[in-house]
């Protein structure tokens, strides 16, 4: 009987250190890319004005009529970077309603996707900034004698020339996405619904091959001893390479970031985002090697039962 008996205590753990491992990893996905709240978060530490200023400045000041020339160019480059920094709550506002909308569509909770956002207020903060950056750009020897209904006229060719490159809402629809993004994020509705079923499937795993194991031994000392040692065996190495990755190997990223010639605000940003997707990952190892000592402790104080 002693040979059957240790042949099932190591297939049961294996396959909870086995369990262990895999739902460390959907934990995390859980808490972090899939969590819209997450994701909000995140986006909320990015310097959105910067980073748009420096992948699209240059682009929309091009396609206004009065930024073809160098002064004219300048100007809407000046205008952009203004209305971009007053705008960053709004931006993030907005991009925190498209996330959570994206996620209640691919996480099941909504059948469609459709959700409409209104320019109004970019349309209105551009208006703004548009006068004091044709102000900023006449000499001042030419400012004074020029009459303020002619800057004032200016500044609404401007904005008229701005304004009629937006729309009056973004429409982020199935249609608008068309057919083929459509199919893909059908897709990844598909798999994210596995790993929520797995999510749940594997904690119940879990307790059933725990209760397996102390059905078979029937023993508390030598129950939590095995539990306690398979716990350490995963949350040892899983606390210790999360730490190193976030202590020596997000140099390395920093470095990379650097030499790929990204934005200096995405330089500093996705090392944080990597710091961040890794912490529940972490605090789990962590929790589970606390656990393995807490059990290991247990089966060294309990006292052994007569075996059965």
């Amino acid at each position: 009987m002693k040979f059957p008996k240790g042949l099932a205590l190591g297939l049961l753990g294996i396959l909870l250190f086995l369990s262990l491992a895999v739902f460390g990893l959907v934990l995390t996905l859980n808490q972090t890319i899939l969590n819209p709240d997450f994701m909000v978060s995140q986006i909320n530490k990015l310097d959105i004005s910067s980073l748009a200023g420096e992948f699209f400045g240059e682009f929309l000041s091009e396609q206004i009529p009065g930024g073809q020339t160098p002064e004219g160019k300048a100007l809407m480059a000046e205008v952009i970077d203004d209305t971009l920094a007053d705008l960053e709550p709004w931006i993030k506002d907005q991009m925190g309603t498209v996330i959570y909308s994206g996620y209640n569509y691919l996480l099941g909770e909504s059948q469609s996707l459709n959700l409409v956002i209104s320019t109004d207020q970019l349309k209105e903060t551009l208006k703004d900034n548009i006068k004091p950056a044709l102000i900023r750009a006449i000499p001042i020897d030419e400012l004074a004698s020029l009459p303020p209904a002619m800057i004032d006229t200016a500044s609404d060719e401007y904005y008229q020339e701005f304004s009629a490159q937006i729309p009056s809402t973004i429409d982020i629809s199935e249609e608008m996405l068309g057919p083929e993004v459509i199919s893909t994020l059908e897709q990844v509705r598909e798999y994210v619904s596995y790993i929520q079923i797995a999510y749940k499937a594997l904690i119940g795993f879990m307790l059933l091959l725990i209760g397996l194991i102390v059905l078979i031994h029937r023993q508390v000392r030598d129950s939590t001893r095995q539990i306690g040692i398979t716990f350490l065996v995963y949350g040892i190495p899983g606390y210790v390479g999360v730490f190193f990755i976030k202590n020596f190997a997000m140099g390395y990223l920093t470095q990379l970031t650097g030499q790929l010639g990204l934005p200096a605000s995405l330089q500093a940003w996705l090392p944080q985002l990597v710091n961040d997707i890794l912490t529940p990952m972490q605090m789990f190892s962590l929790g589970i090697l606390i656990g393995g000592v807490v059990l290991l402790v247990v089966s060294f104080v309990h006292k052994r039962e007569p075996a059965y």
